[in-house]
């Protein structure tokens, strides 16, 4: 039951992370870099109710599962974003 959700959270949460890393070597604005982790965070919001109002049961707890797991991905993207680059705050 752990094993499904997390293979197919694997998918969009290194997307993100991947876009993330890539916005902050670039040297983009703070919103730019943060804004693939709060799109993710948004859609397992959306994906909670989903599975928590409309499919409920076994298949909404997996959908629960999933939404952990994307925020989990989502909180390491913030991390990623909000890291100052050392190298570019010398240089300032």
């Amino acid at each position: 039951m752990l094993n499904g959700p997390l293979l197919v959270s694997l998918i969009p949460g290194i997307i993100v992370l991947a876009l993330t890393w890539w916005f902050s070597r670039r040297g983009l604005p703070l919103y730019i870099r943060i804004l693939p982790g709060g799109l993710l965070t948004i859609a397992a919001v959306i994906l909670f109710y989903i599975g928590f109002v409309n499919i409920r049961g076994f298949e909404g707890a997996a959908y629960g599962i999933l939404c952990f797991f994307l925020i989990l991905f989502s909180i390491t993207s913030f991390a990623i974003g909000f890291k100052v680059n050392i190298d570019q705050s010398k240089n300032n």
